[in-house]
């Protein structure tokens, strides 16, 4: 692949001064933390990793055009007890290194199973939030092999993206140029968490959005009815009430009649960033829904 095919930054300073920003969102978490990157056949994948040595590892994958530290509220508490990975997607601004692009459902699940062999992990529980909702349903369908469960959040690839959600997207570029003092109210106005989110988090964004240039890829496929019902892995799906991507009533139904003994939820006040909005409401269920599993006999066989 060349180059300018690949997710990439318009200059080597370009990329010096984001990760500057990307490392002072990062102190968001708590430490201490591990640094690791994993080579795969697409790139070189970045990973985050805190937390217990003991319990099942839990793997934490962003949204698009996010990073590590948008999981900022969760780390703590999941980490009481398990360890905790989150990955930078290969083709999202942060400290990955896409070489080549991941075209379809097939490579997708491709570089993320490398990345967790890479890492030595077996029987994880894959958490994503909307893009990453996606890869973790993609995973459980077409690469199960190392996952124990999947948690999608508000995820892509249950209904066609509709064209509110990238209006959604614009208005918030633009609630971010607003004065400080008022972001929150926009926030709170337009369901979207990032207006009033720490501006260490932010300031990453902003400058991808000047300097990053994806690989454009398509937007998250929807999944057949077949594809969902050959799901054979303990399955959580929390919606927002407020979701700019999805109907959540339909989504709700959707999933329920396909996925065999999903638990799905959709909660209130919350719209698709609702790791942030609410994050002691997902942190609770997460935990809950892993740790219920521990005595549970494996559905994956």
């Amino acid at each position: 692949m060349t180059r300018a095919s690949v997710g990439h930054f318009v200059s080597e300073e370009a990329r010096g001064k984001f990760l500057a920003a990307y490392d002072r969102a990062m102190e968001l978490w708590p430490g201490p933390r591990e640094e690791l990157d994993v080579e795969t056949a697409y790139g070189t994948v970045h990973v985050h990793r805190y937390g217990s040595r003991t319990g099942e590892p839990i793997v934490l994958l962003h949204g698009h055009a996010g990073h590590a530290s948008n999981w900022y509220p969760q780390i703590a508490a999941l980490g009481e007890n398990h360890p905790v990975y989150a990955i930078d997607t290969l083709d999202d601004p942060g400290r990955s290194v896409q070489r080549a692009v991941a075209a379809g459902s097939a490579e997708n699940a491709a570089w993320l199973g490398e990345v967790l062999a890479g890492l030595g992990l077996e029987r994880v529980h894959l958490v994503g939030l909307s893009y990453g909702g996606w890869l973790a349903l993609n995973q459980a369908v077409h690469a199960p092999e190392r996952l124990a469960s999947i948690a999608p959040l508000d995820p892509g690839g249950i209904e066609k993206v509709p064209a509110r959600f990238y209006a959604h997207m614009i208005g918030g570029l633009f609630g971010l140029l607003a004065p400080r003092p008022l972001r929150p109210a926009l926030g709170r106005l337009l369901a979207n968490p990032a207006l009033s989110a720490p501006p260490a988090m932010i300031a990453p964004l902003m400058l991808a959005v000047r300097t990053y240039k994806p690989n454009n890829r398509p937007a998250a496929r929807p999944f057949t009815d077949e594809e969902l019902g050959s799901i054979r892995l303990p399955v959580l799906v929390l919606l927002g009430r407020r979701s700019a991507l999805l109907r959540p009533r339909q989504v709700l139904a959707r999933v329920t009649a396909l996925v065999p003994g999903v638990r799905a939820e959709i909660v209130e006040r919350a719209g698709h960033g609702l790791n942030l909005e609410r994050p002691e409401l997902v942190n609770e269920r997460l935990l809950e829904f892993v740790d219920a599993l521990r005595a549970e006999p494996s559905r994956s066989e």
